[in-house]
């Protein structure tokens, strides 16, 4: 999306008063107009001024003091994603603004709403390479929705709140405002701050075409076998009512990728479960099989459709979604709904026809008793050897019921909570879907529970991405912070190890990893846990865990080389997909 930088807002004062304020105050007037309650951040030279500023802020904004930028920004993510609020970062120039690139592309990729913002040197320092110089709008041109560097202080009143309204509208998505250091300190006659819900050019709500309406609704009356598909975009349009409606009406059956999980319960009769790689049986199998698939706020990830040469090529393709440039990217529409899912779905639901696809639907249950049988049974419930991690987290549904926040770093981990954790209410699957960052558990887990403090938050990693944000643990020992830390240790990187075996003739090339005793480190953070490995302790442990008033470290160590089935195989189509 292009915007042109020179398009600002025409902010009409919220009081005829004027008064002289730094650009710092004036940026944290914006912050507290916007309804942030929440900053994460990191200060820095080139940011000191608005951290002095911020020092008289201490009753309106809580900002909580990471361990590093990237903990910082996926902080930010954690806690948009749980809230569905924007998320606020902050970070000094050079090195930290730099540290935020993974977290900006992560934030990009999986359409998450933030505002980033990062000191710069003076500005008549630009293009020197001065200390701690960094060019940060072109470095993250490619992984912001928007980004803009502001050399004056009077500008900064107006780009804050473009800032905030491209963040959170239409497809939400990361911003960045790089502000230098003399626009910091810079003082101006600030006539107040104004929220903008309009920029002149930016449509970030595509007009819906009643026409496509109209066309979709015809092809799944006439539909014998529809399949509906959704992803995040259903959670981010605040439209599960609207989706749940319109799936109770056509009878259809529906599976989720896994950033859209739990816009309807889990154990609805009509969520058949999950799509891709390691999704589900039915799901995979069946989409070459449905006549009429509908595809709502979700991208056609290649996780999710395998080879596109192969995918779902017997079907006609219904695609809506908020973002026309999604539309035909990956997979050859039929007819397109342009337009927020929670506008276009009771507009299709009024058209189509109630039925009961009652054969199709039963095949959908003979696949997954097809799949409990060789692959789910073993999985959560073995009897001998080693744990599993499917039945640490069945037994965690067992004793949260599904109500909890569950925020996974990447990796086997991931695949086994998406596929069996229990999901009873929207936002509270919080992942690295898209760019699949180790690392974002710990930090992402701090800032969910910032953004819902009255839910319980799980953060679920493996050993090898615990470790690469494991600093952060002394956020939460200084900000005191609840959250509940379950490590899944196999001793491996388990994900790239299971690619090796089956892939790589079990040429496990530096895989084995070795890791400090988890306890031990959490200890020194001030943080009690235990360490188990005996299923008959499982149970108990983990009640502890939840039970525990405060953060808890649980280690659960699990079995070396188990393997996530079903599993589409790189280069394969979805019908492909193996149980074992």
């Amino acid at each position: 999306m292009e915007i042109a930088q020179e398009e600002l807002l025409t902010i009409v004062p919220e009081t005829k008063k004027i008064k002289e304020v730094s650009g710092s105050v004036a940026l944290l007037e914006g912050l507290v107009a916007e309804g942030v309650d929440t900053i994460f951040g990191y200060p820095g030279g080139a940011i000191m001024p608005i951290y002095d500023a911020l020092y008289d802020y201490k009753e309106k904004l809580n900002h909580i003091l990471v361990r590093h930028e990237q903990g910082g920004i996926h902080a930010g993510q954690g806690y948009a994603r749980s809230s569905g609020k924007v998320g606020v970062v902050f970070a000094t120039s050079g090195p930290g603004a730099t540290n935020l690139i993974t977290g900006l592309a992560d934030a990009q990729i999986d359409s998450t709403p933030l505002v980033c913002i990062t000191g710069q040197v003076f500005a008549h320092l630009l293009g020197t390479d001065a200390f701690q110089e960094t060019d940060v709008i072109n470095i993250t041109t490619p992984v912001t929705k928007w980004n803009y560097q502001v050399t004056d202080a009077n500008e900064i009143p107006e780009v804050m709140a473009k800032a905030f309204h491209i963040a959170k509208s239409g497809r939400p998505g990361p911003v960045l405002i790089d502000i230098t250091k003399n626009a910091q300190i810079q003082k101006f006659n600030f006539e107040g701050y104004v929220k903008s819900n309009h920029i002149r050019s930016y449509r970030p709500k595509p007009i819906v075409r009643n026409e496509y309406i109209e066309q979709a609704a015809e092809l799944i009356n006439q539909a014998k076998k529809p399949f509906v598909i959704w992803g995040q975009g259903v959670i981010l349009g605040k439209a599960e009512k609207e989706f749940q409606a319109f799936i109770e009406k056509g009878n259809l059956p529906a599976a989720w990728t896994i950033l859209g999980v739990g816009a309807i319960p889990t154990d609805h009769e009509l969520n058949v479960g999950m799509l891709g790689m390691h999704g589900n049986y039915g799901p995979n199998v069946l989409t070459n099989e449905c006549d009429v698939l509908i595809a709502i706020g979700m991208r056609f990830d290649d996780r999710v459709t395998g080879r596109l040469d192969k995918y779902a090529k017997q079907a006609k393709i219904i695609h809506l979604d908020i973002d026309p440039a999604e539309i035909d990217k990956n997979v050859q529409t039929t007819v397109p709904v342009w337009g927020d899912c929670k506008e276009t779905l009771p507009l299709l639901t009024k058209l189509i026809e109630e039925k009961k696809h009652t054969e199709w639907l039963q095949k959908f249950k003979e696949y997954q008793q097809k799949e409990v049988k060789a692959v789910i049974d073993a999985e959560l419930n073995p009897t001998a050897g080693e744990m599993t991690m499917g039945e640490v987290i069945n037994q965690l549904n067992i004793l949260t019921q599904g109500e909890a926040i569950i925020v996974t770093d990447v990796g086997q981990h991931q695949m086994v909570a998406c596929r069996y954790a229990k999901f009873n209410k929207t936002r509270s699957n919080v992942t690295s879907g898209g760019l699949g960052t180790m690392g974002f558990a710990l930090p992402a887990a701090i800032g969910a529970k910032f953004g819902a403090q009255d839910r319980t938050v799980v953060a679920i990693a493996g050993d090898g991405g615990f470790q690469m944000t494991i600093q952060e643990l002394g956020t939460i020992m200084q900000c005191g912070i609840d959250v509940k830390i379950l490590v899944l240790n196999n001793r491996f990187l388990g994900m790239v190890r299971q690619w090796q075996e089956l892939f790589n003739e079990r040429r496990y090339s530096f895989v084995d990893i070795q890791s400090p005793d988890f306890v031990k480190v959490a200890s020194a953070y001030g943080i009690d846990g235990k360490c188990i490995s005996e299923r008959e302790e499982l149970q108990n442990a983990l009640k502890e865990m939840l039970e525990h008033k405060g953060s808890y470290l649980l280690e659960v160590m699990v079995t070396k080389e188990n393997n996530v089935f079903p599993m589409v195989p790189q280069g394969c189509s979805v019908s492909e997909i193996r149980l074992k």
